[in-house]
């Protein structure tokens, strides 16, 4: 499954990178993110590996993200291993002008279980929002210093 998102955010483009590319600033944009840890590599460069754990409700994830290109603040490409499911993200920011930046990202989910394909094949649409609710959280805390972070 592959598709691509995209959103304005009201920022220069050094803004929106300088703010995305802070690992702590994660856990405000990305709901449910409950901690990170470096596993390997330089942290930002292109093959290091981190851990991000999740708590979705009563459930937690672990996903591994692996850099495959970091080349901010134009690009940045990752991709996501979890338990059944490999995710490539590819993102790409473009200057609008000097105040707002464009951010494209494409994903690419390939699954690699049984209930992962049927999840993927009935649900490709709940993959899509999630994705644009990522985005969506990020611009509200760039521009607004709104945070999604609860302590449980």
């Amino acid at each position: 499954m592959r598709y691509s998102i995209d959103i304005r955010i009201d920022l220069p483009k050094n803004e929106v990178i300088k703010k995305l590319d802070n690992p702590e600033n994660m856990k405000h944009w990305q709901k449910g993110l409950v901690d990170y840890k470096f596993l390997s590599g330089t942290p930002g460069e292109n093959g290091a590996t981190m851990e991000l754990q999740y708590k979705m409700g009563k459930r937690d994830m672990i996903l591994i993200e692996t850099i495959i290109k970091n080349n901010f603040p134009d690009e940045f490409h990752a991709s996501y291993d979890a338990k059944g499911v490999h995710t490539i993200q590819k993102n790409f920011f473009e200057e609008i002008d000097a105040s707002h930046t464009k951010w494209i990202s494409e994903s690419e989910f390939k699954f690699n279980s049984f209930m992962m394909k049927i999840i993927g094949f009935l649900m490709p649409r709940a993959f899509k929002k999630q994705s644009k609710q990522y985005l969506l959280d990020f611009k509200n805390f760039a521009e607004n210093n709104i945070s999604v972070y609860h302590k449980e």
